[in-house]
């Protein structure tokens, strides 16, 4: 079986042709027709949420299909738009929800929203990159992770980012051995802690993003490998072990402001 560090170099070195190939799949291709047929039909935020196919198809594009459940929330989060800096989109942790908001801004752009390419072509493309990870995932759960922090690095611009985001969170302790167990301590403390030992103006640089990855894919397998079989090389890296991060914390995290 390939490590996650090849597994996850063999996709991201010919990402379009995986890609193409996640394109292709039976479920993939009528979820994408069925969305790119009748998502223009949808003038309102109500439209929206009582279409479950249409909705869970954008939700999961953006990386958040675990949350179609909260209708609830995901309306709020609508309704509120991301003109006004209070709204609850501009202030959640999780920037995913604003990216959400600002495709499907129904209180901004009015009932035409659903036609534009942010809320069509853009959608499509995301569901693609969004299902081509979850499927490496299937085999290696690592090589998912890598996949989405190497993707996500970019838009990083704050601790409480990464504190936000479980996906994220996971790479980052596991890549600087911090323990699972220090999500139960004070969140700005948290946020220190990962400031101390991440640069966070370094995941703007490609090389120093990649670096990075191949540290977490390295600990990844470490963590996850017989002890026994582990290589020498590996065990150059140290780790801490811990229980896995809290749910209830993440949701905790989701009304925080950027600055903490």
């Amino acid at each position: 079986m390939l490590s996650t560090l090849a597994s996850y170099q063999m996709i991201s070195s010919n990402l379009a042709k995986w890609q193409a190939m996640t394109q292709a799949e039976p479920d993939v291709t009528t979820a994408t027709n069925y969305y790119q047929q009748n998502i223009g039909s949808v003038k309102s935020v109500d439209d929206f949420l009582n279409n479950d196919r249409l909705f869970t198809y954008a939700m999961t594009a953006f990386g958040l299909g675990d949350m179609s459940y909260a209708k609830g929330l995901i309306r709020q989060v609508l309704q509120g738009g991301v003109t006004d800096t209070s709204s609850l989109a501009n202030t959640m942790t999780d920037t995913r929800f604003k990216a959400f908001a600002t495709a499907f801004d129904f209180t901004g752009k009015g009932a035409s929203v659903t036609t534009t390419a942010v809320a069509t072509t853009d959608v499509v493309n995301k569901y693609v990159q969004q299902t081509t990870e979850t499927d490496a995932g299937q085999q290696n759960d690592g090589v998912r992770l890598a996949l989405y922090f190497q993707r996500m690095a970019p838009t990083i611009t704050s601790p409480y980012q990464i504190l936000g985001d479980k996906a994220l969170l996971t790479v980052v302790q596991t890549a600087l051995g911090i323990s699972p167990m220090t999500s139960a301590q004070d969140i700005d403390l948290q946020a220190t802690n990962i400031s101390s030992k991440l640069n966070i103006a370094d995941l703007q640089d490609p090389t120093k993003v990649q670096n990075f990855v191949q540290r977490f894919a390295a600990m990844y397998d470490m963590n996850n490998t017989d002890p026994t079989q582990i290589s020498p090389a590996l065990s150059l890296f140290s780790t801490s072990s811990g229980p896995t991060f809290s749910t209830d914390l993440l949701m905790s995290l989701q009304n925080l402001r950027l600055g903490g």
